[in-house]
């Protein structure tokens, strides 16, 4: 299910060496994330050794759907795209576009829930059953900091290599209003994040999950976040540093059953990145 508007995971670094207008990352910013990730890494080791869980098992049963709902479901969010590329002229502002592609996305989103339950998925089959709100958000930050230095990097590295390309870089460079960020805070910090994490980590990784039936899940998370870092194929080379972040968060969802801490995650991240764009991207005038 490939979007056009989430995981900025690729701010454009190797600009910043030349251009100006760009700010680098504070270096306090640098050494706040290394410092995370590394604490995360620390207390992971400790849970090891005390034969404790990195996240503790949430009872769940495996999801009642099959392949063919699986394509189905795919299938409603590549329809509702196309429409939403129909409906549009084709000199529509790159605003519009974005704002149109969110919508989409969704519209996808809620058709693909209306279908489900229509087959008899119940929401906790959906992962959206049994919130633990400040379990959740505990998973999620600590997820945030475990990952948020090593990816970054990793995107950094891969964006010397090949520049990360993406209509929301061109539009902040075109239009720095308020309009403008709300559209992209909204598409990349709280669409994206349902309904990819309700796809790709409970749609799909979840069938997959009955057909691999192994006792750690991993060939399921494992596919299941390759087809999630190969629908960004197309910008640049994010797909090689979203791989590790879909691991994450495919294992959040397949020890506990559900996608909200894995949808908070995802929106933490992305609201990172989007910071660090921002703050890497020249403002309009700037760049003019």
């Amino acid at each position: 299910m490939p979007t056009d508007h989430a995981d900025l995971t690729l701010p454009e670094l190797p600009d910043a060496l030349d251009a100006p207008g760009i700010l680098p990352v504070p270096a306090p910013l640098v050494a706040a994330a290394v410092a995370a990730s590394l604490l995360a890494v620390t207390w992971i080791v400790r849970r090891r050794r005390a034969g404790l869980p990195i996240v503790a098992v949430r009872p769940h049963q495996p999801v009642p759907w099959g392949g063919a709902d699986v394509l189905q479901v795919l299938l409603i969010h590549v329809a509702v795209a196309f429409a939403g590329v129909a409906g549009m002229a084709d000199d529509a502002p790159l605003a519009t576009r974005l704002a149109v592609s969110g919508l989409a996305t969704a519209v996808g989103a809620v058709f693909s829930l209306a279908y489900l339950i229509a087959r008899g998925a119940s929401l906790r089959d959906l992962g959206l059953g049994d919130p633990r709100p400040r379990e959740d958000l505990r998973l999620a930050i600590g997820g945030l900091a475990l990952v948020v230095a090593p990816v970054l990097a990793f995107a950094y590295a891969v964006n010397l290599w090949v520049p990360y390309e993406h209509p929301i870089v061109d539009l902040l460079r075109a239009q720095r209003n308020g309009a403008a960020l709300a559209i992209v805070a909204v598409s990349a910090v709280v669409v994206a994040p349902v309904a990819e994490e309700l796809f790709f980590r409970r749609v799909l990784q979840g069938w997959l999950e009955k057909r691999l039936p192994e006792a750690d899940g991993g060939q399921a998370v494992g596919l299941a976040a390759a087809a999630f870092a190969l629908a960004h194929a197309g910008q640049g080379l994010a797909f090689l540093p979203l791989f590790p972040l879909a691991v994450v968060l495919g294992h959040l969802v397949r020890r506990t059953g559900s996608i909200l801490p894995a949808v908070l995650l995802h929106g933490l991240f992305n609201a990172v990145s989007l910071a660090l764009l921002l703050l890497q991207t020249p403002t309009p005038a700037a760049a003019g």
